[in-house]
């Protein structure tokens, strides 16, 4: 029951790190003896800063912190990778039984064709035992590479995010929260600048809030709030202030639809495997991935109370019923079936 986390050096604000440090939480309260083991660049200046900035940006945790992967990183049964990168480092390192793969993502499409999509394609016909978020994963990874795929599901933070009505509306606005995030492609800024600015001819009283990146500097055609990047205990009352929210992805979906479910705000997506695999027609306001299709669908939630009504009660019921511990526990199975024990 110990488990090496080979991890890329920690950003702030980070949600695929979040993720992973959620399930080494989990697994804490489960028994497990998690060891962090910081690969890759830029390296922190000691372990003992590493550990430090971990439990400010995110919480604090029993497991240990290691930098590079060297004769000095102790044996452990599990050694998991949590991306491309660090796939490499479990790869080479000897000193466990079991290699395992977190994948929270299908990376190749990180990149434009080239070396670092075909270094990452490569991973997942390493053998690994693989978790991953959600369905769409499991499967892509399992017929188009043939690895050995569990999925686990994610859940939201109950101490944090909860509906708050008296935060919205009061002065003749719909609010749109939108994930402005150029650096990442894959988020869709570019689409959804342009869906938002033919919303606002439509709706003249819509504002949207643009979260995620310090977009100041853009050019927006569209009335709006710069929120920027947000510290995470301030997101809640946040989204809980906004009608509805865009979330556009071009690969898996992260944990924010979810978060935004459970602040009661109707989420509007578009339709693919990758999000179809948490969203449907009945939790969230699905469209075509084109300009005019997402416009109307943002236009239907503002505009028409009892569809958004219908989308914010069945999207709060689905993240209620999501649960953190019980993906811990599903994950935990996995690794017990892989060490041949019963759970």
């Amino acid at each position: 029951m110990t488990i090496n986390w080979f991890i890329p050096p920690v950003g702030k604000g980070s949600g695929g790190h979040l993720n992973i440090l959620r399930f080494i939480k989990n697994l804490e309260d489960l028994g497990y003896t998690n060891r962090i083991v910081i690969v890759g660049q830029p390296s922190p200046p000691s372990a003992a800063v590493a550990k430090r900035d971990i439990e400010k940006w995110f919480f604090p945790l029993k497991a240990s912190v290691h930098l590079g992967a060297d004769d000095a990183t102790p044996a452990a049964y599990f050694a998991m990778a949590t991306s491309w990168q660090t796939a490499y480092y479990v790869r080479r390192f000897q000193s466990c039984k079991q290699r395992c793969y977190f994948v929270q993502d299908y990376e190749p499409w990180f990149y434009p064709a080239g070396s670092n999509a075909m270094l990452a394609e490569a991973t997942y016909r390493f053998g690994f035992a693989t978790f991953t978020a959600g369905d769409w994963l499991a499967q892509k990874l399992h017929k188009e590479h043939g690895a050995r795929t569990r999925s686990i599901g994610f859940s939201y933070d109950r101490d944090l995010y909860r509906p708050m009505p008296e935060l919205r509306g009061g002065d003749g606005f719909h609010r749109v929260m939108f994930y402005a995030r150029p650096p990442t492609p894959r988020r869709a800024f570019e689409l959804g600048i342009l869906v938002l600015r033919d919303v606002a001819k439509r709706v003249p009283q819509m504002r949207v809030v643009l979260a995620g990146w310090d977009v100041r500097g853009y050019d927006i055609p569209f009335p709006c709030e710069y929120a920027g990047l947000v510290e995470i205990d301030k997101l809640p009352a946040l989204y809980a202030r906004c009608d509805a929210a865009l979330v556009l992805s071009c690969s898996n979906l992260s944990l924010l639809p979810l978060e935004l479910m459970a602040c009661g705000v109707p989420v509007i997506s578009n339709r693919a495997p990758y999000t179809q695999w948490l969203l449907n027609d009945e939790n969230a306001k699905l469209a075509d991935p084109n300009i005019q299709s997402l416009v109307d669908a943002v236009v239907e939630v503002l505009e028409t109370p009892a569809v958004a009504q219908r989308i914010q009660h069945a999207g709060t019921a689905f993240a209620e019923a999501t649960s953190w511990e019980r993906e811990a526990a599903r994950m935990a199975e996995g690794l017990a079936e892989l060490a041949g024990k019963q759970p």
